[in-house]
């Protein structure tokens, strides 16, 4: 019997049945929909997949309900009322393929961004419920929206779900009291200041969710499912500034008890099940919680919530671990598990659960670097560890019309995911590693306790090695040509190499690695040399353990360049080294150790920080040495990832591989 099985027992939103408590949580759908706000044959792929993967619920990602109101760019997300007979169109298609494997499936339909909007039509100011501030620059004051505005927004919900329904979707989930988008900060106090029937008191606040939640019903019929998505607390301790874990702050948004008593006025105005989490775009890493945060983190918060309301609870948030999510369903913390970037990871992450499979599922590490990261840069979503994600027909790995012998230099994640691919399409493959062990720099990578799913990529691609049954020659280095004259093809992965200076020594100087591997061997305080992403997680490390830290970067900031591409996780993680106070020394140049620590120069000045120990975490620098050999000795050659161009990210390593190799 499956130790999950309450995972997949049957459950219900209102009167829509699920085969299981699985979710798709919603994902902004960018670069899912084409110029008429139709999903596009991507989305239907991406959704579809998901389905053929077990998960019970879909819930597609946020659709536009109108363009009047707040300008919204076209082709960034889909719309159904910009042209309902072509979104109905292409949209009748995602849900007959969706059902079709048993899942059921919701749209969700946004009333808007307010002050959080990234993307502001020229010549115009955001919108906002009051004249406040927007998110992005303060000085910038939001244009506060009329009465006929709002129920115009309202209006349009009912008319967006009646053409979804008609299109075959069984539900819809609002966008959003959650975050702090539109209807979000009509609900703050500290956002709302209108004296119409939308301001004042709490349930003139939550007005303008109530009357969505009756138009469409009005328009759909009172049994058509209607989901909220919801945050009961906002970690919003200033414009701008949100709270970490375990900080002691003044709530400026949304309070705990408030959200309360909002959850049980929602299940009175109608909506069937609440999607709930913490946080707001002040606090934004807690709606989109980076690997920094325990697992769960909104159980604690949904399961006082579940004693509020009688209708089922969603919890999305890091639940990808199923030992996590059925305790979590056994004791009443939640009624469905929500995954979101899990399901970007591995679609097939539900069926692998039900089939007792958990070390064949490919980990998200929560990086947010191919999902959100590349949403807001590039307005289109995908994943660092599976370059597939939302790409699922034009990268769909197809059999090598002619196999070859194929050599892979180097163990680290490159080189196994090009391993694998090129396997998986049939070629006869061969990887060698100087180390005794896969994985390479991501084992230094996974050292500290908040980046464990660095680790657990190493596990699953030790899996594929021998699933596939791959040949790998440990404690092997590549020195010349010759070694690989039997070889019809070579990739390169070898990696980088730490950047190293010299800073004297009176004081131990080591590499960052050294530490991660070590932290025990050496003495603090420390000081840290580089202020990138390596840095700052060895310096969280560090301190988290007691040590006192301090970082000196030449940059005007840490992260500067070298840092996650997604906000969330850079912010959090500077957030909690200001907390964990760890001493921060931006603009400043290393000059030498001296006996009490390490001598910096700012501005002119110079400085000594005190230290016991100096971390060198400059970055990394490509040797092209063995690359040069090898093609002049007339080998076909494929440089990737860090030996390409040193100091990549598990992006571009992993994404360099698989196009390389999905096209030998």
């Amino acid at each position: 019997m499956n130790q999950y099985q309450e995972l997949f027992s049957p459950c219900k939103i209102g009167t829509c049945s699920l085969k299981n408590r699985y979710v798709m949580a919603p994902m902004g759908p960018a670069g899912l929909a084409d110029e008429s706000g139709a999903f596009n044959d991507k989305a239907i792929e991406f959704y579809t997949e998901r389905a053929r993967g077990g998960v019970g619920l879909i819930i597609a990602g946020m659709c536009y309900v109108e363009n009047e109101v707040e300008w919204h760019a076209a082709g960034t997300m889909p719309c159904p009322t910009q042209n309902a007979a072509l979104f109905k169109r292409t949209a009748i298609q995602l849900t007959e393929r969706v059902h079709a494997y048993g899942a059921k499936i919701f749209i969700q339909l946004s009333a808007g961004f307010g002050r959080v909007s990234n993307r502001i039509k020229p010549g115009t100011k955001p919108i906002g419920p009051s004249e406040i501030p927007y998110r992005w620059d303060p000085s910038i004051i939001c244009r506060a929206i009329t009465t006929e505005e709002v129920q115009k927004i309202v209006k349009a919900m009912g008319q967006a779900a009646s053409i979804a329904k008609a299109a075959g979707f069984d539900g819809v989930e609002i966008h959003a009291m959650h975050e702090g988008y539109l209807i979000d900060q009509f609900a703050m106090e500290c956002f709302n200041h209108r004296t119409d029937q939308y301001g004042g008191s709490l349930e003139n606040r939550i007005r303008f969710a109530v009357e969505i939640v009756e138009s469409i019903k009005k328009a759909c019929g009172k049994d058509y499912p209607v989901v909220m998505r919801f945050s009961s607390k906002s970690f919003m301790k200033d414009l701008g500034k949100g709270a970490v874990p375990g900080e002691k702050f003044e709530e400026m948004g949304r309070d705990f008890e408030e959200g309360l008593v909002i959850a049980k006025m929602l299940e009175d105005a109608g909506y069937d099940a609440l999607d709930a989490d913490v946080g707001c775009y002040d606090s934004w890493y807690w709606n989109h919680p980076p690997m920094y945060f325990e697992e769960g983190m909104y159980l604690p918060f949904n399961k006082r919530l579940k004693e509020k309301v009688s209708i089922p609870v969603l919890t999305a948030g890091r639940m990808d671990d199923p030992d996590l999510a059925v305790k979590a369903v056994r004791e009443g913390a939640t009624d469905l598990v929500a995954l979101a970037r899990p399901l970007m990871a591995d679609s097939f992450i539900v069926e692998k659960i039900r089939k007792n499979r958990r070390e064949e599922i490919r980990p998200c590490l929560s990086c947010q670097e191919g999902c959100i990261g590349r949403l807001k840069q590039y307005l289109h979503i995908s994943c660092a560890v599976n370059p597939a994600a939302c790409r699922e027909r034009e990268l769909e790995l197809k059999p090598a019309l002619k196999p070859r012998r194929i050599a892979v230099i180097g163990g680290g994640i490159g080189g196994c995911e090009a391993a694998r691919v090129l396997r998986e399409r049939g070629h006869e493959v061969t990887l060698y590693e100087e180390s005794g062990q896969l994985g390479g720099k991501m084992r230094l990578a996974g050292a500290p306790d908040f980046k464990k799913d660095d680790l657990a990529l190493v596990r699953w691609y030790e899996v594929q090695m021998d699933r596939l049954n791959i040949p790998v020659h440990f404690n092997t280095s590549i020195q010349e040509a010759e070694q690989l004259k039997w070889a019809d093809a070579v990739i390169l992965a070898s990696g980088s190499g730490a950047i190293t200076f010299d800073l004297g020594n009176c004081i131990p100087v080591v590499d960052a690695g050294s530490v991660l591997k070590s932290p025990e061997s050496f003495k603090g305080p420390f000081v840290i040399v580089g202020g990138g992403l390596v840095g700052c997680e060895t310096a969280l490390m560090l301190a988290k353990m007691g040590q006192q830290v301090s970082i000196v970067e030449l940059l005007p900031d840490v992260m500067y360049h070298n840092g996650p591409i997604w906000y969330a996780n850079r912010q959090m993680l500077i957030d909690l080294l200001n907390f964990c106070k760890v001493k921060l020394y931006c603009g400043s140049r290393a000059l030498k150790t001296e006996e009490q620590g390490l001598r910096i120069e700012k501005d002119g000045q110079q400085e000594l920080v005190e230290a016991a120990t100096a971390v060198l975490a400059a970055g990394y620098r490509a040797d092209h040495t063995l690359e040069k050999e090898l093609k002049e000795a007339g080998l076909d050659v494929y440089v990737i990832g860090d030996a390409r161009s040193g100091g990549g990210n598990i992006l571009h390593t992993i994404w360099d591989a698989y196009e390389v190799s999905s096209h030998l």
